[in-house]
Parts: C-alpha cells; structure tokens; sequence
C-alpha cells in the first residue's frame, strides 16, 4: 500500500470537515491571489500590449458579472456591451477585465475576430471549460468540442446539407398550410382537426414568432427524425417547452463565468429529461435497424431522415444523441428568430412588404411554390434576408478560448494599434451583434445610406460590407455547416407568407412601445414577441 493510500486510510470524516475550509481558502488564494500575478508576470513578458480595462469597481469584478446577467435577464445585453467599450475608452472595441482572478478578453473588432475564426484558427477553440458549461445539453457536439473530435462532427454532418438536400422542398410546404391555418386561428391549434374560418382571421392579432419557433421546431423534428412533433396543432408541447427552458438556463450559465455554480439548474435538469427521452426513442428506433438494412433506406430514399443517415455511420447511442440535439436547436432557431425579426421589420416598413411582394409575384406568381432556383434568382428577397441577419445575427454572442499563448491583431496600446496579449487559457468573448451595428464601419449617414441602426434592404444593391465586418453564420472553418439550409427554408416561407399575404398590421407598439427588445437565450430573438395582423391578397373577382 502506498502512503497515499495509507493516509486516506487513517483519516476520518471529522478530519475531512476540518480540513475543508483550510483547502477551500487556498483555492481561494490560489485563484484570486497566486494565478493571477503569475499571469501579469508571463503578460509582462509577452510581446505585444494590454487592452484598455473595463470599469469595475468591486472586488474581484463582481460588479461586472452582476451587470451581464442582469442585462440579458433586462434584455439589455447590447447597451451593456457598447457601455463596456465606451467606458473603457477602447477605440478598437477591444477591452479586457479580470473577474474572480481571470482575465477575460472581449472585442467587436473585424480584425480580432477574423484572427480567431480564420486566420488564427489553431490558436483558439472551444476549450474544456467551455466544453464541461455545455455538455449536460450539447454534449460532444460540433458546437462543444475541437480537434478531431470537432472535425470529426462536422465530417460526419456535412454530407445532410449537400445542396440535394438542402434543394428538397417538401419538407417545408408540408407544414406551411398549417401554418397558415394557426396565423387564421390567432395561435396554434387545438388539435389537426379543429375548424378555421380563414377569412374570419384577416387582421387577427396573433404571435408570429411564436407560430415560426412551431412552425420550425414541427420541420425540424420532422427533417432530423421523420416525426412532426406537431407543435402548431398543439398549444402545450413538452418538448418545445423543455426545450426552451434548457436554453434559458445554459445561457445564465454561461454568462455567470467563474460564478455559474451559483446558477440555479432544477428546470434545466427536468427539462434534459424531457429532451434525451423524446430524442432517444427515435435513436432506439432507427438502431433496430441492420447497418444493411440502413443503406437500403438511404439509397432508396425511402423515409430518409438524418437520423438514418447518422446511424449509417454511428452507432453510438451517445454521438447520435448529441448531434441531433446540437442540429436540432441550430435548424430551429437561426430560422425561427430571423423569420420573426423579418416580419417585426417588414411590419414597420410597408413600402419593402410592397416591394418584395411584387417581386415574388413576378417570379413564381400567387400560388406556385417556389423552386431552390426561384429563390436564390429573387434579389430583393436575398436583400431583406441579409438585412435582417445584419441587424440581428441568430447568435449575436460567442466565444473562444485561447489554446495556446497568443496575440489578437489589434486593441492593445493608447491607441489600439498594437497586437493584444493573450495567455492561454484566456477566454476571448466576441460580438457580431455590437461589430454589426458599428456606425464607423458604414459610409457616412445620408439619404441614400441610413445609419448602421436602420432596416433598411434597399442598401444592399448598391453597398456590399467588407468581408468580416458582416459575419451572421460566424466564418473561417467552423461557419455554419447550415447556413444554405436555413436561409432556403427562410425564404421558401417568406415566399409562400407574401404570395398570399399583402398586409401586415403592426401591434407591437402597445406591446414593446415601437422599441425592438433583443432577448438573447443562446439565440437573438424579439423578447416581446411579434403581434401582427395579416391580411390576405384578394383574387380577381373576389368581393371585397
């Protein structure tokens, strides 16, 4: 026996609780004292300069973090942002501050992020803290993990979004005549069979985004694993409820940094039971299936799904589980909050509502539906698209994490012109929201170019961003592996809504005072949701 195992032998519990506040007071001094001068000694030492610091003016930056969680709970996270930059005088949108011992980096600069996304690839990922936040939800998914881990997640995707797939329509049209009939009913429905008296429902106020976040979950589901949940016919759905809760909880997580274990996660663990029980019955499902009898399927294309195809290439229980769940929350909701952000614009400008009609019916007219080709060929309908994803990219907050000692281009110095510090380890937060919305960024402000701040589609046929100052889909080689798939299903519905829509009443001043709330759960989406009426085109011969 060893003297390790000797000593534990001898010791007793009492012993055990006596010792615990002595170990857990140097922890405490090691984390708030020692690491962080060792790390002003390496920082001195590296080549390059500090970041500007932003304000802070309690003990250990708790100030700070109080602030963060109070503005996504406010959902105040993008003046919290600007203030943080103006506050600390950072010319390049870069600023630094240190948070229970760690330091922490964060930018809204084109160069900066293009550094960890591209440029400088290898030297940020994920990193293990990040992956231990989310695995409870994510798992080993392509968004939790690097190396070959990460690679390896993403080889075992991509083939699903080839543009076959993504061309392949149907799985769309399917549920937009429900759709239609929920937007009748004000809501969803109770049950597939309830009656809709459609002409009855013109003007009718109803939650848009809340039908687009069904709407999306019920293609989702049914893309991903041949089953439609079938949230639009059903008001109360536990899996999208679950799943919505799952997301609200990660996203305090978080932003809690160093403090997270201080989170609250009841729900969250009620609502992971919900998720991996619905996901696994379909995963028990497709692996009763004989590898042979897999490739069958998918060769034929009979009752294809990704889960089929997944299983094809896996058949561990947990990388399935994983996978699904980390393409099911992108499929649904980079779809659903820019299809809501779209209509809460389009509400307040009916001159673009008017516009992108005309050109949609001058390409597939008021009743076909349109081809993969029909919609790339639409400029206007591409322009609204982009404009919307400017103004609110589907995840306006991320970050990285330094893998090795490093440096980001620029924000160090008086005047930001120098190469910013970074040790390995550091945590670098990044905003495409802020860097999106940056007016210094734009031609100056005129008639025909409104500030950074206005929707306006317009500004795209005659202005094109510089690359890495509009990166909605993230970039570099973890751009979103989706990215052709949702913009096709967006606007394959924004097609569909104009062709037989030619109005929308605007009911959101009595509900947000005019004023566009960013809630940002993971996911940038109108935290007041989207109360419009819509009103249907009338038909040659219709009365009125």
């Amino acid at each position: 026996m060893g003297l390790v195992e000797t000593l534990v032998g001898h010791v007793s519990a009492k012993t055990v609780l006596l010792l615990l506040p002595a170990l857990a007071l140097g922890y405490l001094i090691v984390a708030l004292i020692v690491r962080p001068v060792w790390q002003e000694i390496k920082l001195a030492r590296m080549p390059g300069a500090r970041a500007p610091k932003a304000k802070s003016w309690a003990p250990f930056g708790l100030d700070f973090v109080v602030g963060s969680v109070k503005s996504v709970m406010k959902y105040e996270q993008l003046s919290f942002w600007r203030k943080t930059f103006a506050g600390a005088n950072a010319t390049h949108y870069t600023a630094e501050i240190r948070i229970a011992g760690r330091r922490i980096v964060f930018t809204a600069d084109p160069e900066n992020i293009k550094a960890m996304l591209a440029t400088q690839f290898q030297d940020f990922g994920k990193g293990e803290l990040f992956h231990q936040e989310w695995k409870d939800f994510l798992g080993d998914s392509i968004f939790t993990t690097d190396g070959n881990l990460w690679h390896n997640s993403r080889q075992l995707i991509r083939p699903q979004f080839i543009k076959d797939r993504v061309s392949d329509l149907h799985v769309f049209e399917s549920h937009m005549q429900t759709l239609f009939r929920a937007i009748a009913n004000g809501g969803a429905l109770q049950g597939e069979s309830q009656p809709v008296d459609i002409e009855a429902g013109n003007g009718r106020p109803v939650d848009i985004s809340d039908l687009f976040f069904r709407y999306t979950l019920d293609s989702a589901t049914d893309f991903l694993l041949g089953y439609d949940v079938k949230s639009l016919t059903t008001p109360r759905q536990e899996f999208a409820d679950a799943f919505a809760e799952a997301q609200r909880v990660q996203s305090i997580v978080s932003r809690a940094g160093p403090l997270n274990g201080l989170v609250p996660r009841g729900s969250f663990r009620r609502a992971m039971k919900v998720i991996n029980t619905f996901v696994n019955q379909y995963i028990e499902r497709a692996l009763r299936l004989t590898p042979e009898e897999l490739a069958t399927k998918t060769k034929a294309d009979a009752g294809y799904t990704f889960l089929h195809a997944l299983a094809g290439y896996t058949r561990d229980r947990r990388v399935l589980r994983d996978q699904l769940i980390a393409v099911l929350l992108a499929g649904r909701d980079t779809t659903a909050c820019t299809l809501s952000w779209t209509i809460y614009e389009l509400a307040r400008h009916p001159e673009v509502v008017e516009k992108l009609r005309a050109e949609i019916l001058s390409v597939v007219g008021p009743t076909r539906a349109p081809t993969y080709d029909d919609l790339k060929s639409m400029k206007y309908l591409q322009n609204v698209m982009n404009e919307t994803l400017r103004l609110y990219p589907v995840v306006p907050y991320n970050v990285r994490l330094a893998l090795k000692d490093t440096t980001l281009p620029r924000g160090g110095g008086p005047d930001g012109s120098l190469p910013v510090k970074v040790l390995q380890g550091t945590p670098v937060a990044y905003s495409t929201l802020v860097m999106q919305r940056r007016d210094d960024l734009y031609p100056p402000a005129g008639p025909k170019f409104p500030p950074a701040d206005v929707f306006c589609p317009d500004r795209w046929f005659g202005w094109q961003p510089r690359p890495w100052q509009y990166i909605p889909f993230n970039g570099g080689p973890r751009i979103c592996i989706g990215q052709q798939f949702a913009l096709t299903e967006m606007g394959y519905v924004l097609t569909r809504l104009f062709q037989r829509y030619e109005r929308i009443d605007n009911y959101m001043k009595e509900v947000d005072g005019g004023v566009p709330v960013l809630q940002s759960d993971i996911v940038l989406q109108p935290g007041k949701g989207v109360v419009v009426g819509l009103w249907e085109a009338r038909r040659k011969g219709e009365k009125e």
